[in-house]
């Protein structure tokens, strides 16, 4: 299956999908090639299609668990084979799939005696369990367990420490990264000036190695998209430091240059619930204390760029929709 093509000069690049497989349910496997290259090119492609299939993509974990009147998570309870610690372990592999931006709150409430499976985790609609079977806890008496939950989508690892301490409320170490390991391999052929990549893909079944491999390719272009914008003559030299001003902030700009004007006061009280942003970017934007429009205006381009999850394209789509509104 050809995934994409890419014109180089006299040249197609293709994408093919050479083997896909489901070892089960928290488990995917994918092979796939990208050729011709030149020489030299595929272990450039390689390894940084590596670095971010393993680092840059998001997941979804349960990062906090709150249970009633436990004083510290290596207590034991009555009625409970598991101690607080062994069920937290079990949260931690608990493999979930959502489209969310920040945290959400889930819970569990169960009465025993009984197995308690992910499938007992009552969760909101934008989040599903991968695998409904997985282990948390064995109740052996007839006992009510009640735990609060706490997820969050997010990258990379995440590593509790004693300040996110509370009680009855305990962090858990979040392995965000959806893609459990990456191999690349280079193969010459013909006059040895051409190169094929493969590249294998390990996913824990809350995304496919397909849809990884989009995802890395998608944040690998978003890493070059300011380069592509920047003109010549948009470089200022300063303190011997390169400083880029991309086409797209010249509507920022021009707002901003207008603060004093006493006009820019009446965009106060528009709160960006009035307006119509895409539900993920209303959340960045959230996520980031923004809650009116001038609040957004008051951002400069350097704290707009360092958002979490807000792209250049967000920030191209924003100022369209404020241009629209004003």
């Amino acid at each position: 299956m050809i995934l994409d093509k890419i014109k180089v000069s006299t040249q197609t690049l293709e994408w093919k999908c050479v083997e896909a497989r489901t070892d089960s349910k928290r488990l995917s496997y994918g092979r796939f090639i990208l050729s011709p290259l030149i020489k030299g090119q595929a272990d450039t492609i390689g390894m940084a299609m590596r670095r971010v299939l393993l680092g840059a993509i998001e997941g979804t974990c349960i990062t906090r668990a709150k249970f009633e009147k436990i004083a510290h998570e290596y207590s034991t309870i009555i009625g409970i084979e598991e101690s607080v610690q062994e069920i937290l372990i079990n949260l931690k592999e608990i493999v979930l799939r959502s489209n969310l931006y920040g945290t959400c709150d889930a819970s569990i409430s169960v009465r025993g005696p009984r197995c308690v499976t992910a499938q007992d985790i009552i969760l909101p609609p934008s989040v599903e369990i991968i695998d409904n079977t997985q282990h948390i806890a064995s109740l052996t008496e007839p006992i009510n367990l009640c735990i609060g939950l706490q997820l969050e989508r997010n990258r990379g690892y995440c590593i509790k420490t004693p300040t996110n301490y509370q009680y009855g409320s305990y962090p858990i170490d979040a392995v965000f990264m959806p893609v459990r390991n990456v191999n690349h391999s280079i193969h010459s052929y013909g006059n040895e000036n051409e190169e094929i990549l493969f590249i294998e893909i390990w996913t824990n079944g809350s995304l496919t190695p397909r849809e990884a491999l989009f995802e890395a390719s998608r944040n690998l272009i978003d890493f070059f998209i300011p380069f592509l914008h920047a003109e010549e003559e948009n470089f200022d030299f300063e303190d011997n430091q390169d400083k880029v001003t991309l086409p797209l902030f010249n509507f920022h700009h021009k707002f901003t240059k207008r603060k004093k004007n006493k006009k820019i006061t009446t965009l106060k009280p528009i709160f960006i619930d009035q307006l119509e942003f895409p539900p993920r970017i209303y959340n960045c934007l959230k996520k980031a204390n923004i809650h009116t429009v001038l609040d957004f205006l008051n951002k400069s381009q350097e704290d707009l760029m360092i958002m979490d999850h807000f792209r250049i394209e967000d920030v191209k789509d924003t100022l369209d929709t404020l241009a629209k509104y004003l």
